[in-house]
């Protein structure tokens, strides 16, 4: 579905130099079509991303759908906008949350 699609492109783009410059474990709740519990890792060494629980204890944990979730991912949809009031919560290092959208 697209929510494996786009963590299999996330999976791509990781670099050790991204890893490295972050430093930062993103979980993601997400609800809705192909939903569960998603991570990308940019603090272990290599990155990685996919489903289920982050190897390491996520530094920010973001709840939405997944439809915003790929919107995010595909440009449609500005990472602070996904988190206007109501559509979604973040928790956690806003700080690494920026260094998030430069992926994007």
């Amino acid at each position: 579905g697209p929510v494996a699609e786009t963590f299999r492109v996330i999976q791509g783009a990781v670099t050790e130099e991204y890893v490295r410059s972050t430093q930062g474990v993103f979980q993601f709740e997400l609800s809705g079509d192909g939903g569960g519990t998603w991570y990308i890792d940019l603090k272990t060494k290599g990155g990685s991303a996919g489903f289920g629980k982050p190897p390491v204890t996520a530094d920010v944990v973001m709840s939405m759908s997944s439809a915003d979730f790929v919107k995010m991912f595909t440009d449609k949809l500005k990472l602070f906008m996904a988190f206007m009031p109501g559509n979604s919560s973040i928790k956690g290092d806003m700080m690494l949350t920026l260094s998030l959208e430069k992926m994007l």
